[in-house]
């Protein structure tokens, strides 16, 4: 049976916790949706790169791949890097992936962006700082 392949991109730093922070929110996604191989890749100073990620996808049966940047908002990585990354025309968000001797479609996802979702993790966040720093 085949699955779609989704490729979560983080930017990367010298701090152990950002990578950990991507491959546990990838972790999260595999466990609760079976039906994608998920991967991470990232932009600089962590392994793998977003390009030796995507490689990897070579070995799985999947049948289209979505990648997906775990940024906040649109920048150079999102709107210039990973698209060429991904081998992308310059403002498409759709494209083919080479998997052996075949292509299989390829989507970029938005970043982050506002979402309800995110004002709820804040005010979580600034309940949890209240609740322990105040």
């Amino acid at each position: 049976m085949s699955r779609k392949g989704l490729l979560l991109v983080g930017h990367g730093s010298k701090m152990p916790y950002n990578k950990e922070l991507v491959e546990e929110t990838a972790r999260l996604i595999g466990s609760r949706r079976p039906e994608f191989v998920v991967r991470c890749g990232f932009m600089s100073m962590n392994t793998p790169s977003v390009k030796e990620a995507l490689a990897d996808f070579r070995k799985d049966d999947v049948d289209a791949i979505v990648v997906v940047p775990l940024f906040l908002a649109k920048g150079v990585h999102i709107n210039k890097d990973i698209p060429e990354i991904l081998g992308l025309p310059e403002g498409s968000c759709r494209g083919t992936f080479q998997k052996n001797h075949a292509s299989v479609p390829l989507v970029y996802a938005d970043p982050i962006g506002s979402d309800p979702l995110l004002a709820d993790l804040m005010l979580k966040n600034a309940e949890r700082a209240i609740r322990d720093h105040l």
